[in-house]
């Protein structure tokens, strides 16, 4: 279920926003959304793993604000992180 070091090392290539970028919102939101996924994967196969699925609602829950943030500072990053990660429908 946690991600592997080569794993974090393809998707902080992938998202962030200079070559030194360690921590920034879109690189923890991307970050979350492959915890969030493989989490997901898990608990289908494991319905009765609450203590998972607790986990899995803080994850939803950390992201969902910094997505916000990201929103409020810049929409249009917003967007491009959203439609890149594939999570949220953006509206026209």
């Amino acid at each position: 279920m946690t991600l592997t070091q080569e794993r974090k090392q393809e998707i902080a290539a992938q998202y962030q926003l200079h070559a030194t970028d360690t921590g920034s919102s879109d690189l923890q939101v991307a970050m979350l959304t492959e915890r969030i996924n493989r989490l997901s994967e898990h608990l289908k196969t494991n319905k009765s793993d609450h203590a998972s699925r607790r986990g899995l609602l803080k994850m939803i829950g950390q992201r969902k604000r910094l997505l916000a943030f990201i929103q409020s500072e810049n929409v249009q990053r917003y967007q491009n992180l959203a439609d890149s990660l594939g999570i949220r429908r953006v509206k026209d």
